[in-house]
């Protein structure tokens, strides 16, 4: 017991000031490409190996966390950390500083999209994009499985996760507390159940009611005013409410959320069309911060194609901004209520088991994800095979699997791929 308080005690084995711990999150917004797994990777590499803010335990214990809860998991890890290292006003700053510089910088690529994406040589460059992007999620299949598919369990999770669904349509909160109850049955099944001492005091009920109000207030606040100048049926209020559902019910990350959103989006609500939605997630893969990103992109495509009584650029832009705020701003909720309990249960194991059974369903839903852009990558229309995307598909799988290369030099190489080919092939 006492090596293991000891343990406790050196979990950050550097105490960062607060503007030291501002300066990196700053930086690392500018610099987090690749994706929720290079993301991850990135955040590993500084926080634990190079800074030693965190040990490694600590990190993995965190990032399982931020695995269950719903909306962004890299994105949440920063708040984590950054709560850990400085409380509610470290987990703020690291969770914004996150977002903010691709949020803009998104706003840019999208207002070309919509002006300039008809211009051949922009639509050829998005039509490299594409298949770059399938061999992203593909990829994405592979690493996660390595880490999470240790057992013939963890696979059997996996692959029945994936038949729930695509062959069966079963909702994915459905498909994660199924698995988060079966990891608490082999828990117990194996008896690890082992707990430790606190790290900290049980928060009061009353400190977290009056958290969960603030962030409550906080969240729906641009709803409220939408609501008011725009009335609740202008398509902006409509995505804020859609986009507010999914942060609560969408678990597992960007992969997992994507297949939700493409489907609400595109086949209910008609805010884009199937091949934007990939368009977009190309968009979203060439800037920094979080993947989930291309969520923007969708807000911002609903408002310039269904702009009611305001211009296209207004009602694009305050529903790129109120899909990024529904979608971002629950992360600090859901981590600043969980994290203290979190942190008091490390040592237990039953906890353990159900975060890795999570894990593994997650891999199915990213398998679900990869076939529903491999459908419409590389079978554009029914007896069809786009031979120059399963190519460049299957490069950009072979470049950053085989020889580690990163996802912007492939995806700058694929539009520009796609650019030649529209040029002179047709």
């Amino acid at each position: 017991m006492g090596s293991r308080r000891a343990r406790r005690k050196t979990a950050t084995v550097n105490s960062p000031s607060f503007g030291e711990a501002f300066r990196f999150w700053l930086k690392l917004g500018f610099i987090s490409f690749g994706g929720p797994s290079g993301q991850i990777a990135l955040m590993h590499a500084e926080l634990v190996e190079k800074r030693r803010w965190i040990d490694n335990e600590h990190f993995l214990h965190a990032l399982n966390f931020c695995m269950l809860l719903p909306g962004p998991e890299a994105q949440q890890l920063a708040i984590y950390i950054g709560w850990l290292l400085h409380k509610i006003r470290g987990g703020i700053a690291a969770g914004a500083l996150f977002v903010l510089p691709s949020m803009f910088i998104l706003w840019v690529l999208s207002f070309v999209y919509v002006s300039y994406g008809n211009i051949p040589w922009i639509a050829a460059i998005f039509y490299g994009l594409k298949p770059a992007v399938l061999a992203i999620v593909a990829a994405a299949v592979i690493r996660i499985g390595r880490k999470a598919l240790k057992t013939f369990s963890m696979w059997a999770i996996a692959g029945g996760a994936f038949i729930a669904i695509y062959f069966f349509h079963a909702p994915f909160p459905l498909i994660v507390i199924s698995a988060a109850l079966l990891g608490l049955f082999i828990g117990r099944r194996t008896r690890s159940t082992s707990t430790s001492g606190e790290v900290s005091k049980s928060p009061s009920l009353g400190r977290q009611l009056r958290l969960t109000a603030i962030w409550i207030v906080v969240w729906a606040a641009p709803l409220t005013l939408v609501a008011i100048f725009l009335g609740t049926q202008h398509t902006v209020f409509r995505e804020g409410i859609f986009f507010s559902k999914a942060a609560v019910v969408t678990f597992g990350g960007a992969y997992a959320v994507l297949p939700y959103v493409s489907q609400q989006a595109v086949e209910h609500y008609h805010w884009l069309a199937p091949t934007q939605m990939l368009d977009g997630l190309g968009l979203a893969e060439t800037t920094p911060g979080p993947l989930i990103m291309v969520l923007q992109f969708v807000g911002f495509l609903g408002g310039w194609n269904q702009p009611g009584n305001l211009s296209p650029l207004l009602a694009a832009s305050l529903g790129a901004f109120v899909t990024t705020w529904t979608t971002f701003v629950p992360c600090f909720l859901w981590v600043f209520l969980g994290a203290p309990y979190i942190e008091r249960l490390r040592d237990n194991q039953l906890l353990t088991a159900a975060l890795s059974t999570v894990t593994a369903a997650v891999v199915g839903v990213i398998l679900n994800l990869a076939v529903w852009f491999g459908v419409h990558v590389i079978f554009p229309s029914a007896h069809m095979i786009d031979w120059f995307a399963l190519v460049i598909c299957v490069a950009a799988f072979i470049a950053m699997l085989r020889y580690k290369i990163d996802i912007v030099p492939v995806v700058l190489a694929s539009g520009l791929l796609g650019l030649i080919w529209k040029t002179f092939a047709g």
